[in-house]
């Protein structure tokens, strides 16, 4: 049953097309471990274990990002030593205030992403991000400044 019903309110979380609409009802009904106000969610799916996912105030999660909260290599490792005593390792998530993540990108677990980021399309976020930078790449790392990209943008829209 428990299946059925997750899959019922995926094709609810589908439905909702607009990101904050998304976000709204993503808070509404408790999906996460924590979310804050104002969050943009594109993706629709987050994995099998959204509790284990915080979100700060105003996050934005550009489409295809991939949340992965645990490590199944235990399977692996069961079947070719014949232990059965492997657990399977999960970990949280969390994410700051005033966070951009960018398109296809994938964060896994055991990590933390500080306040004012931005991660770039494409990102392999696998370690923790600090606080006021831009990081991308693979493997997520620090690229600049996300006061000097903020005044940067700020520029090109004043122009």
């Amino acid at each position: 049953m428990n299946r059925i019903r997750r899959y019922i309110r995926m094709l609810t979380i589908f439905t909702k097309r607009a990101g904050y609409v998304r976000g709204d009802y993503l808070k509404k009904i408790g999906y996460f471990k924590k979310q804050g106000e104002h969050c943009y969610f594109q993706p629709w799916n987050f994995g099998t274990d959204p509790y284990l996912i915080s979100f700060g105030n105003n996050v934005h999660v550009a489409s295809n990002v991939t949340f992965i909260n645990h490590d199944i290599t235990s399977l692996m490792f069961r079947y070719t030593d014949g232990n059965h005593t492997y657990k399977e390792r999960q970990g949280e998530i969390i994410i700051g205030d005033n966070v951009f993540i960018g398109t296809n990108t994938t964060i896994l677990y055991d990590v933390t992403i500080g306040n004012n980021v931005i991660i770039g399309a494409g990102s392999l976020v696998c370690k923790d991000i600090p606080s006021n930078v831009v990081a991308a790449g693979n493997p997520c790392k620090v690229i600049g400044d996300y006061n000097t990209y903020k005044e940067k943008i700020t520029r090109k829209n004043l122009t």
